[in-house]
């Protein structure tokens, strides 16, 4: 079976990679641009097959899916990072939606029998109300940033394209999801980033910080991985399931759990850069339908993410002195 994943060279991505081929019966393909930072997969690079590839080309991209001939579509490559839409709104929706596009039209150009998974977001549903946690599927869409608008766009094209042209997509919402490798502006890994640097001398003892109030599903990326093979091998296609641990974190908690594994004594300072215009206060998510579906459940605890991703920044902070790139 063949496998391609968009989106290969980073996060998620690099986590997925390296779990379908864990399985041992996945061939595992997978995009890359020339400035792509390679970093997360410089240990799987010569046990997966990577094609350059601009996802905003369409040409570029049929091209690239009438060579692979993929069974299993896994849709990860996006912007992400929701400060980014914030300052980049445009870019943001043109990359999202542009890219997803031209994927689907030359799946169905080019006739592919492949299942497809569209990786959709938790801040879809946005503005959430108390009585409406958990969240579950059916919840209202209200979306509070330029981010959430363009993955809803994700959402919606994938579920017209199966209505439309009988493609097998699956989508999933997940919430949030953090561990070894996530980059260094998400929330749980700047903190850690941070707590990492401050541990060698490399900023004083002071954690930024910004809404330490608002409430986050937090999984495990290792564990929503497998849910993204779950949800091609048991997901019924046009559907979309949450995936997520059921549990909220304040970011304060996420803080101090990170804290917790470390001697550093630090201060705490509010920095008004990092405070969004407007900020969803709690988002839980109610994932019932899809492990009922799928036999899924998270599987690591979260002090467990917490401290491997710390181990994580401590590691390539301990790298980069090494090869002589030590610095804040």
């Amino acid at each position: 079976m063949r496998a391609l994943v968009t989106g290969i060279t980073g996060f998620a991505g690099s986590h997925l990679a390296e779990y379908l081929i864990s399985r041992g019966d996945v061939e595992v393909c997978g995009t890359f641009r020339v400035r792509s930072n390679m970093d997360l997969l410089k240990h799987l690079t010569d046990q997966i097959h990577l094609v350059e590839c601009e996802l905003r080309d369409p040409h570029s991209v049929h091209l690239m899916l009438k060579e692979i001939q993929p069974d299993l579509i896994f849709h990860l490559a996006a912007q992400s990072f929701v400060p980014t839409s914030w300052n980049s709104p445009s870019e943001t929706l043109v990359n999202n939606l542009v890219c997803q596009i031209h994927i689907l039209e030359a799946v169905r150009k080019l006739d592919l029998n492949c299942k497809i998974h569209i990786a959709c977001s938790s801040e879809e549903y946005g503005l959430v109300y108390p009585h409406e946690t958990p969240v579950k599927e059916n919840n209202p869409l209200r979306p509070l940033n330029p981010y959430a608008v363009s993955k809803i766009a994700q959402d919606y094209l994938g579920f017209q394209y199966f209505q439309s042209y009988g493609i097998p997509i699956i989508r999933t919402r997940t919430f949030n999801h953090t561990g070894p490798g996530r980059g260094e502006y998400f929330v749980t890994s700047n903190f850690a980033k941070q707590i990492a640097q401050i541990e060698r001398g490399l900023q004083p003892p002071k954690v930024l910080v910004g809404n330490l109030q608002a409430k986050r599903d937090f999984s495990d990326v290792r564990d929503i991985v497998k849910a993204y093979w779950l949800a091609l091998e048991h997901g019924d296609a046009g559907e979309v399931y949450n995936l997520s641990s059921g549990t909220a974190y304040t970011i304060e908690q996420v803080l101090q759990t990170l804290l917790s594994f470390t001697d550093v004594k630090v201060a705490i300072e509010v920095d008004a850069d990092r405070l969004r215009p407007s900020d969803v206060e709690i988002l839980v998510g109610d994932s019932s339908a899809f492990r009922a579906k799928t036999g899924w459940a998270p599987q690591i605890p979260f002090a467990t993410t917490m401290h491997d991703l710390l181990n994580y920044w401590r590691i390539v902070l301990h790298d980069r002195k090494k090869s002589g790139r030590d610095s804040c």
